[in-house]
C-alpha cells in the first residue's frame, strides 16, 4: 500500500508539472501570435481549462501533503484532548466537503457533456472533470487521517492522547 500511495503522489506531481509547462507554452503561443497580429483564438480557452486542471492537481497535492492553508494558532493552544476533538471535527468537515464536491461534479459533468466549448471541439464538461478525483481524494485523505492512530505528539508539537 505505501508503494501505491508513493506512486499516486509522484503521478500527481508529474501531471501537475506537465500541466504547468503546457499552460506556459499555450500562454506564450497566445502572446507571440498576438504580437504578430495573427492571434490564435483558442489560446485563452485552453489556458482557462489548463488553469482549472492545474488548480485541482495542486489542490490534490496539497491535500496529500497536508499543506492546505489552515490557521492552527487557536487549535495549537488547546489541551491535547480538545486539540484532538477539533482535529477530528476538521477531518469530518473535510470528508463532507470532498463528498459534496465529488457528488456535485458528477452533475456538472453530466449537464455540460453536450455543451461544446466556444473555440475548441471539446465539451465544457472537461472543466469539471478534475473536481471528481479532487473531491474523492479529499474525502479519502480526511478519512485516512481520521483513522490514523496518533503518536504521543503531533507534528504541531501538541501533546495528544
Amino acid at each position: 500500500m505505501p508503494q501505491l500511495v508513493a506512486t499516486l503522489d509522484r503521478s500527481l506531481a508529474i501531471i501537475a508539472g506537465l500541466l504547468a509547462v503546457t499552460l506556459l507554452g499555450v500562454v506564450t503561443a497566445g502572446i507571440v501570435s498576438r504580437a504578430m497580429n495573427a492571434p490564435f483564438v483558442w489560446t485563452d480557452e485552453i489556458s482557462g481549462y489548463l488553469m482549472v486542471w492545474l488548480a485541482c492537481f495542486g489542490w490534490m497535492i496539497a491535500t496529500r501533503r497536508g499543506s492546505h492553508i489552515r490557521i492552527q494558532n487557536f487549535q495549537n493552544r488547546l489541551p491535547a484532548p480538545a486539540w484532538l476533538v477539533l482535529e477530528r471535527a476538521f477531518q469530518l468537515a473535510m470528508m463532507a466537503l470532498g463528498a459534496i464536491i465529488a457528488w456535485k461534479s458528477l452533475h456538472l459533468i453530466e449537464v455540460n457533456a453536450d455543451v461544446e466549448a466556444v473555440t475548441l471541439p471539446v465539451p465544457t464538461a472537461l472543466l469539471y472533470v478534475p473536481l471528481l478525483p479532487a473531491g474523492i481524494l479529499t474525502f479519502a485523505q480526511a478519512f485516512a487521517e481520521l483513522l490514523r492512530p496518533r503518536a504521543s505528539t503531533d507534528v504541531t508539537g501538541a501533546e495528544l492522547l
